[in-house]
């Protein structure tokens, strides 16, 4: 997804941030290779932290001796390395844990291991961004969150309409684009956005005029008609959603006639 923003956007960078759900060591490889800086905090597998226990930040990692310093200052030193699912990870411990008066808030085996991605300061890295600015993840559900939970409500949390995934598609297309739509009247106005559409699309837009208990427009051509037309029930729900109407219940009779 990522890729497919930063070549839309035909941008040389691109900031990118996810919740956790989306971590993926192999693609935050791939996104730092094609130019785009990916913060994507990495979930916590280990359930130690709950249970009062050392966790790997508790770690230090000192990058010039290659080894791991331990909350009780031992050092634990590289041992081998071998491949786990499709990536290389490092593996590092020291023999001197059974006598370590910390040893029950570390580990129940007979020492403590520490793993290491081979391209770990990708994600020290992200944590640093994140140590920097802490709004970042507040950031992404201020602006994600809020599409999601708008449309949602528009739909009133129910199935789609159609069937089939090429209908679906173009069900939830037209939600997104009056979300959009809606979105910039608010923040630019009606007439702006016209001419922003106009400039950028190079056709005419239909026009709607307003009359007394009356909506009446222009049948739209080129891609909205495409869009709008393809069938009449989600052309219905898309001029509902973009009035502002509940996209389920009847037209009222304030509306007057249908679009034609």
């Amino acid at each position: 997804m990522a890729k497919e923003a930063k070549s839309a956007l035909k941008a040389g960078k691109l900031d990118v941030i996810a919740d956790r759900g989306y971590f993926n060591g192999a693609e935050l490889l791939t996104c730092h290779k094609d130019g785009i800086t990916a913060t994507v905090p990495r979930p916590e597998t280990s359930g130690n932290r709950k249970k009062g226990m050392f966790v790997k930040a508790d770690f230090i990692y000192d990058a010039e001796a290659d080894t791991y310093t331990c909350p009780a200052g031992k050092a634990l030193t590289y041992r081998y390395t071998r491949e786990e699912r499709g990536l290389m990870h490092r593996r590092y411990w020291q023999n001197d844990c059974q006598h370590c008066r910390l040893k029950a808030r570390c580990t129940t085996g007979k020492e403590r291991r520490i793993t290491r991605w081979e391209h770990e300061h990708l994600i020290e890295a992200m944590y640093a961004r994140m140590d920097e600015t802490p709004d970042l993840m507040r950031t992404r559900r201020s602006t994600v969150e809020h599409p999601f939970g708008t449309i949602k409500a528009w739909m009133g949390a129910t199935h789609f309409q159609m069937r089939r995934m090429r209908n679906v598609r173009t069900e939830m297309a037209l939600h997104v684009l009056a979300y959009n739509i809606k979105r910039m009247i608010n923040m630019i106005g009606v007439g702006s956005l016209l001419k922003a559409m106009t400039a950028y699309a190079g056709f005419a837009w239909p026009s709607v005029r307003r009359k007394p208990g009356i909506w009446a427009c222009e049948r739209p051509r080129g891609p909205l008609r495409t869009g709008i037309t393809r069938t009449n029930a989600i052309g219905r729900r898309f001029l509902r959603l973009t009035r502002g109407l509940p996209a389920r219940s009847a037209f009222p009779h304030s509306l007057g006639r249908k679009c034609r």
